[in-house]
């Protein structure tokens, strides 16, 4: 990616205010194994507790994305607490060595730096799963004491019999939260092998469809015919395996709109995917980009602002940026458009983004600028054409397609 000068226009930043009610943010916690190649295996430890917190709804819970930031940096709780907008932190420590797992925990108030609980568990490594259960309900012990134990009970969830399918698949997580390392086809050779070992892995199926969808989003290439038919069959799979899970719920409805345009069935889905876990900010960024392409805008700003809520500081909120910039474009509303780009442009400058700008410029009667921009959008990006809009962007009425082609051509992009 290509970062030039920024806007003139840009909005300044501003900490979330802290949520109303219980939040926490889990920190990447240490590999303590003495092997750097055994990281992601921390890391997954650490993302499948965070997955595990997150579906109390009585639990605000920084995403991902936002709370890894951290990692491999000298951390102040207080401080962490300030920018997350959390009152709680936990950070931690994992052990992987000789069969065995070792997980250290620490619960820390960030607003006074006060230690409420730390412990140790430790087990064989077929155990980790019983481990990472047993981390998640002495926090929320502590945390949300009004939590039923049958809400505790229905978080707790073995994904496979199968550690070492389980292992592929961390894998394939760490490779795709890197975005330096973002390949579709690395990706997907790391859930294929994990499928291979245990077929009803559903979070790996869906995760080994969805490389599909990331081809072409990251890199501009439609899957072929012979492909998309593979990669919706394997999302019909994950969904039969897993029919109650947000993590395959939410991945298979962008699946279904994006590629397959079945558009009643995704908004369906992405619906259920948030109320069996409110917190799953990866699934409120889902939910705005159905629902642009379901030409719904308003409620596509509603989730992207809440996918925003959730993971602050996520190195992928320029993203988030862009589709709020697309729907004030839909709306009509070409000022808050430009000034949702001018935020995604101010963390780095690519062809989405200047799109929307170019949208937004054009939308609001000044067509100089939009074809300046234009010009830096060729100058990055020589082979883009306005015809793009509506393969990248397919909405349920061709009519906003036809739009969008048109208003690129405007401002001087080739059909």
């Amino acid at each position: 990616m290509t970062t030039v000068a920024k806007p003139a226009f840009t909005a300044p930043a501003s900490p979330p205010a802290l949520a109303e009610k219980a939040s926490i943010a889990v920190l990447p916690f240490q590999n303590m194994s003495g092997d750097p190649e055994q990281e992601y295996f921390a890391d997954g430890v650490v993302e499948d507790i965070i997955t595990a917190l997150s579906r109390f709804r009585s639990l605000f819970v920084i995403a991902r994305n936002s709370s890894f930031t951290y990692k491999g940096k000298p951390v102040d709780i207080k401080q962490v607490g300030r920018e997350l907008g959390v009152r709680y932190v936990l950070e931690g420590s994992v052990r992987k060595s000789s069969g065995r797992v070792r997980i250290t925990a620490q619960l820390i108030e960030a607003g006074s730096g006060t230690h409420l609980w730390a412990d140790r568990f430790d087990g064989e490594l077929k155990d980790v799963f019983d481990l990472q259960d047993q981390v998640t309900a002495n926090v929320v012990s502590v945390i949300a004491p009004k939590i039923q134990q049958s809400e505790i009970e229905r978080t707790r969830s073995k994904p496979t019999d199968r550690l070492d399918s389980y292992d592929l698949f961390l894998r394939g997580i760490a490779a795709y939260a890197d975005r330096s390392r973002w390949g579709a086809t690395e990706l997907g050779e790391w859930f294929n092998k994990a499928c291979a070992l245990d077929p009803n892995y559903a979070a790996a199926q869906i995760m080994l469809a969805y490389s599909s969808l990331l081809k072409q989003t990251t890199r501009g290439t439609p899957p072929g015919a012979e492909e998309l038919a593979e990669a919706l069959r394997i999302a019909e799979l994950a969904c039969a395996l897993a029919s109650d899970d947000p993590f395959v719920l939410a991945r298979a409805a962008h699946m279904f709109a994006y590629l397959g345009h079945d558009y009643d069935r995704a908004e369906t889905m992405i619906e259920e995917a948030i109320s069996l876990n409110s917190n799953d900010a990866a699934a409120w960024g889902y939910r705005g980009w159905i629902s642009l392409m379901c030409v719904q805008p308003a409620r596509a700003i509603e989730s992207f602002e809440r996918r925003l809520q959730l993971s602050p500081i996520d190195p992928g909120r320029a993203s988030m940026w862009n589709g709020i910039s697309f729907a004030h474009f839909m709306l009509g509303q070409y000022e808050q458009g430009r000034a949702a780009a001018a935020k995604a442009l101010v963390i780095g400058e690519d062809a989405h983004t200047l799109s929307a700008l170019i949208m937004n410029e054009v939308g609001s009667g000044r067509l100089d600028e939009a074809r300046a921009i234009a010009g830096r959008l060729l100058k990055l990006r020589p082979d883009f054409r306005a015809s793009y809009a509506r393969q990248n962007f397919p909405t349920r009425t061709a009519e906003w397609g036809d739009r969008m082609v048109a208003v690129l051509c405007e401002a001087g992009i080739p059909a």
